[in-house]
């Protein structure tokens, strides 16, 4: 199959690299089918709209940087994406990348739960007060959270 991508422009993927997201993204509920690949730097992925190539989000690992991070999610949301053990599920974080140069940052109260068994993913609101929508990715992982 090939996808029309906003790094990359025109490439082909393959079929595993497809995941569905019943409800789409918060403000981007119309869009349900993307594509997860490798960014030039590790440890990002691209997670890629199929349906508009200007839809693509950086994501990555939030326990690249947060070994404390602990997501809960109800039985209705690991339900929706058919998750029925935690070993199933990856987990990515958004990632904002100011134009002014400012601190790189990841919404940590937002998650996206990947059911890696059947690719169907979610994106959680997590009510934990710890977690925000803008963490500076690297001063958390040079303050030893990451370690």
């Amino acid at each position: 199959m090939k996808v029309d991508t906003k790094a990359y422009g025109l490439i082909e993927i393959d079929d595993k690299q497809k995941l569905t997201i019943p409800n789409g993204l918060f403000g981007f509920e119309d869009y349900k089918d993307y594509i997860i690949m490798d960014a030039e730097q590790e440890p990002f992925v691209w997670l890629q709209s199929v349906e508009v190539p200007e839809i693509a989000f950086i994501l990555i690992n939030p326990f690249v940087f947060r070994k404390d991070y602990i997501i809960h999610l109800s039985d209705d949301e690991q339900n929706q994406i058919g998750l029925t053990s935690p070993e199933n599920a990856l987990t990515f974080v958004i990632v904002t990348i100011p134009q002014d140069g400012g601190p790189m940052t990841a919404n940590l109260q937002g998650p996206i739960v990947i059911n890696k068994n059947n690719m169907n993913a979610m994106q959680a609101v997590l009510t934990d007060s710890r977690w925000r929508t803008k963490h500076d990715i690297m001063a958390e992982y040079k303050s030893g959270k990451g370690n």
